[in-house]
């Protein structure tokens, strides 16, 4: 079955950084188009970043562009998430997904606080 373990998440400051990882199993990840969405308290969850298969191409919120920055590494099975000036209203619960599935992993929290 597809299993999809995050991590990485922390409490940062305003202005810090932050590497997000994502392991995957139980697909062939390499033929996966991949994404990174977040949910803030209160809020639903919303599309942050997504990669191609081979990560060719990449997409991005216009709310984190210029700032995150998704890759991957087929040889690992893992996406990550490269999050610099980070902001206060990033602060959320990251997920990754592939975008064939319907599986959701357990989230890594990100808090971004002074």
């Amino acid at each position: 079955q597809v299993q999809l373990v995050e991590s990485g998440g922390g409490l940062v400051q305003p202005g810090g950084s932050l590497r997000l990882s994502c392991v995957a199993s139980g697909f062939t990840f390499s033929s996966s188009v991949m994404r990174w969405y977040r949910q803030a308290p209160g809020k639903e969850r919303e599309l942050v970043a997504s990669i191609t298969n081979l990560g060719g191409s990449t997409n991005y919120a216009h709310s984190v562009k210029g700032r995150f920055t998704i890759s991957r590494d087929n040889a690992k099975n893992t996406v990550y998430l490269q999050m610099n000036t980070l902001k206060p209203e990033d602060t959320a619960v990251y997920y990754c997904k592939a975008f064939k599935f319907d599986s959701w992993g357990q989230g890594t929290q990100v808090t971004v606080s002074s």
